[in-house]
């Protein structure tokens, strides 16, 4: 079972994102605030969790927590001031929609930029570890699936209802045969040549 919280006596956010690795749509946060004292038996990170099961979980944090609030950064804002700021960027928004104020931000990774005024901790694998980043890996997954299969009604041939935006074979054989459209990232590599190619770069630079 997961942790409850990471220091009892502060009000405490756990903060997740989603869709960092994709190569369309944005990059979504959570930020989730649970009692103390609350327990869940499967909660966990969102990855390991069923459709269904992140569905129904999604219900109960609703309506147990005692803040909420989901986030996003769009792909044009991503291409501007890359994944890793925009990731950041998600969650502090999502921060700054929670309706209490939270003292504490438990933070999944290894890595972020200070929210002004409240202190943080970065957790690795964060996700697997406390229930409010748990919390927040699931509501920001299941907003942004459901995102991705309704551009996916726009955009069918690039599979988003199946690979919500992820590098997959048909996503880039699509993207091969289609062309990027205007929810891709177009700082990403979005053909496997261009991945091989900048694999052959590396390894002429001595990178790999």
């Amino acid at each position: 079972m997961l942790r409850p919280y990471y220091n009892i006596e502060v009000i405490e956010a756990g903060l997740d994102e989603v869709g960092r690795g994709c190569l369309a749509g944005p990059v979504v946060a959570a930020a989730v605030i649970l009692p103390r004292d609350y327990k869940h038996s499967f909660l966990t990170d969102s990855k390991q969790l069923t459709k269904v099961q992140r569905l129904e979980l999604e219900k109960e944090i609703i309506r147990e927590s005692l803040s909420w609030a989901v986030a996003e950064v769009d792909n044009v804002e991503i291409d501007k001031i890359n994944i890793l700021k925009a990731s950041f960027l998600a969650m502090h928004r999502a921060v700054d929609k929670l309706r209490m104020k939270p003292e504490h931000l438990l933070v999944d990774g290894n890595r972020f930029t200070p929210y002004p005024m409240i202190p943080h901790t970065c957790i690795i694998k964060g996700d697997a570890h406390y229930l409010s980043i748990a919390a927040a890996s699931v509501l920001a997954k299941n907003y942004r699936d459901e995102l991705m299969a309704n551009l996916s009604n726009l955009f069918p041939h690039y599979g988003w209802d199946h690979n919500v935006g992820y590098p997959t074979i048909h996503h880039r054989k699509a993207i091969g045969t289609h062309g990027p459209c205007s929810y891709h990232r177009m700082t990403f590599r979005l053909l496997k040549e261009d991945c091989d190619q900048s694999i052959e770069m590396e390894e002429d630079l001595g990178f790999l």
